[in-house]
């Protein structure tokens, strides 16, 4: 029975990465991307630089990653610290989704920030 369960959540956690991946590059629209203030002050050039950053991450580890989700990425862009999560709301943006492998309930957003903004 245990197997069950283990197999359940790792069916969970990829069906997150999943959606997470297809977000952060590009591959879907199925959600909301928010630049911070920060980010945007940097100007088109360093906006872009960010996106193509976010987009070719693929550092995630133990330390970085422990749930297997992709959710969250810490990066350089020249000298610059930036970091990217994602957090999951119910289709109303109220309150946190039941079930973030659902996206007929889920609304997917991916911040991107500078670290100091955190």
């Amino acid at each position: 029975m245990t197997e069950v369960k283990d197999d359940d959540a790792q069916s969970r956690t990829a069906e997150i990465r999943r959606l997470n991946d297809a977000l952060r590059t590009g591959e879907s629209g199925e959600g909301t991307i928010v630049i911070t203030q920060g980010v945007q002050a940097g100007g088109p050039v360093f906006l872009k630089a960010v996106m193509m950053a976010v987009r070719d991450f693929s550092a995630f580890d133990e330390d970085n990653d422990p749930h297997g989700e992709h959710d969250f990425g810490a990066f350089d862009v020249g000298d610059d610290r930036l970091f990217f999560k994602f957090d999951y709301y119910d289709s109303t943006m109220t309150a946190h989704s039941a079930d973030p492998t659902d996206p007929k309930i889920t609304r997917r957003v991916l911040t991107i920030m500078l670290a100091h903004e955190y």
